[in-house]
């Protein structure tokens, strides 16, 4: 594919090129080397950095926020590096922390190359976007984050994530969209709606450029790019897509030399996935010292 246009241009200069252009990004999960080498050589004009792809392949961890900003921010220069002129759109979780926190993310994964940085308004510690159990911040206490985000940014696109959907409920979650638009957020993601439906009301009540989230053995059905493009969203994350596929194949192949049965494969849902690299376990400590 010819980036030969926006070769010199900024990350996030080349994104916006791209979403000027009208057109639905597709941008497949990247979680290591190998699979940035693959989204940039298959023709992919963007790609996505998944924090659940890289605390699992990366470090062998749930997505719980075990992984922390420095660990993510290496992952960033390793992938925005591999991708070259290709812009990477990277998992920011809730920012690390309160807004001098997020101002620090922001700086740091812009100079590791981010075209765009993904935050969301999830209570710390945050949890994968297609499991239970989440909590939120205020809308208050988001816009602070999204505040500090965009005073501190120099080129790189601010991508605002609200899960109140699954806490709230759908209304809530556009109002939240809403809010964070008017805020000043280049891009509205609202997380995990649940059917064709929502998806379309998505679409038609936030104005803004909207980014979905499609999640292989997650909760959003998949709609394909020229519906989405209707619908008015600007950019498909496929963040597990890849992993998922990786990961049963492995399952096939120790299998195929004497490995135990147990593990299920193919893997079907994100629980199952993140149970082999230690959700049960991790989940256990959390319960066990959670503070009333």
């Amino acid at each position: 594919m010819d980036h030969g246009k926006t070769t010199g241009a900024s990350p996030g200069a080349r994104l916006r090129q791209l979403l000027d252009g009208g057109e639905l990004v597709v941008a497949p999960g990247i979680f290591d080397g190998l699979s940035a080498h693959l989204v940039r050589r298959m023709g992919f004009r963007a790609g996505y950095l998944t924090g659940a792809g890289v605390a699992a392949s990366g470090f062998g961890l749930p997505d719980l926020g075990l992984a922390g900003m420095s660990e993510m921010a290496d992952r960033v220069t390793m992938a925005a590096g591999v991708l070259g002129p290709v812009p990477l759109i990277a998992d920011g979780d809730t920012g690390y922390g309160p807004p001098a926190s997020v101002a620090r993310t922001v700086r740091a994964y812009e100079r590791a190359g981010a075209a765009a940085i993904q935050l969301e308004d999830q209570a710390f510690p945050k949890r994968c976007g297609h499991l239970p159990g989440k909590e939120l911040v205020s809308t208050d206490a988001y816009l602070a984050t999204l505040g500090a985000a965009l005073d501190t940014r120099t080129d790189a696109l601010v991508i605002a994530r609200t899960d109140a959907r699954s806490v709230l409920g759908l209304s809530a979650a556009i109002e939240r969209g809403i809010a964070y638009a008017e805020a000043g957020a280049d891009i509205i993601f609202v997380e995990a709606p649940r059917s064709a439906e929502e998806i379309a009301r998505i679409g038609r009540e936030i104005s803004a450029p909207k980014l979905i989230n499609i999640v292989a053995g997650g909760l959003t059905p998949e709609l394909d790019a020229a519906a989405l493009n209707d619908l008015g969203y600007a950019i498909a994350i496929y963040p597990t897509t890849a992993l998922l596929a990786a990961a049963s194949a492995m399952i096939g192949a120790l299998r195929g030399l004497g490995g135990s049965a147990t593990v299920p494969a193919p893997i079907a849902t994100m629980e199952d996935f993140f149970r082999i690299v230690g959700l049960d376990e991790w989940s256990a400590v959390s319960e066990q010292w959670h503070a009333e």
